[in-house]
């Protein structure tokens, strides 16, 4: 009951890191596309890597459809959540970003053809209320905004409402470490069509210090969510990951007060709060009732 949510809060946790490490990066003077092609390079290089030391079979190409698509809409996440940062404030940038959470439970619905259960729909609730007080929003002037910015905010939602859906999709037949290359690989391979490819040989990553970021964000960015996603997604359902996967936001929030020295208002603490209540609900009214279902299967023994 706990591992496999577990799971998907740690994949998402880490996923929280990676926007505080390119704040780092561009303190160093690199620019947003460098720090992001570094990340899913190095992410490709450490996840060939795991493949060379761990894997004792031969690299198998079956049922690879979904590890490629999943590998394309996380680079595709980063490449459209990157650009809607030059039409918005990084505030409402996040806020439409984690619109992912109710997108990827009405995918969900429609993949099963079933409406949400009762504590999927508390969740929701409870998440959205807290997410615009947790990124800070109440402050932003909202008139000023152009039309693009909310499509392009819109679009990062939905593709990493995809990607979550595609890790959904069982691939037995294939090992960890072999799934783990051929995400990383499609990823990058996305990445570089559209973002600086030029960084690899040019020098900037390895003499000019970026690989050091680029370690980072591929070991938080790439390798231990897509692991993690892959393996824990399928057990727990796209839309109780989606509401799971929302407490990124407050790992991002905290993580930037640590590493950048951020401040952070009440209000968002508040918010806050409520995000992380409201990805521990189904968990704890799951626990709640398999409790009483099993008390009850005892006494109905018992009689």
């Amino acid at each position: 009951m706990y591992l496999y949510p577990l799971l998907v809060i740690i994949a998402a946790s880490s996923f929280g890191v990676v926007s505080t490490i390119i704040k780092l990066a561009m303190r160093s003077g690199f620019s947003v596309s460098e720090a992001v092609t570094s990340q899913f390079f190095i992410g490709f290089c450490i996840a060939l890597c795991i493949f060379l030391v761990t894997n004792r079979s031969k690299f198998s190409f079956n049922g690879v459809k979904f590890l490629i698509l999943a590998g394309i809409l996380t680079g595709l996440t980063n490449i459209v959540y990157g650009h809607s940062l030059n039409f918005l404030p990084a505030s409402l940038a996040v806020v439409l970003l984690f619109q992912f959470t109710w997108i990827g439970m009405l995918i969900s619905c429609i993949s099963k053809r079933q409406f949400p259960s009762r504590i999927e729909s508390i969740s929701l609730l409870v998440l959205v209320a807290g997410t615009i007080p947790a990124a800070g929003l109440m402050d932003v002037d909202l008139s000023q905004i152009p039309f693009q910015g909310w499509l392009w905010g819109l679009a990062a939602a939905l593709c990493y409402s995809f990607f979550l859906f595609v890790n959904g999709k069982a691939t037995a037949s294939l090992t960890a470490s072999n799934r783990l290359v051929w995400v990383s690989f499609s990823a990058f391979m996305i990445t570089a069509v559209f973002q600086s490819p030029e960084i690899i040989w040019n020098g900037t990553l390895f003499n000019e210090g970026l690989w050091m970021y680029g370690l980072a964000l591929g070991l938080f960015g790439m390798i231990i969510p897509v692991f993690l996603f892959t393996m824990a997604v399928p057990k727990v359902g796209l839309g109780m990951s989606s509401i799971l996967s929302a407490i990124e936001l407050p790992i991002a929030v905290m993580v930037s007060v640590i590493l950048l020295s951020e401040t952070v208002s009440p209000l968002q603490i508040a918010g806050i709060i409520t995000i992380i209540i409201g990805t521990c609900l189904p968990t704890l009214l799951n626990k709640n009732g398999l409790l009483s279902k099993h008390k009850m299967s005892k006494q109905t023994m018992a009689g």
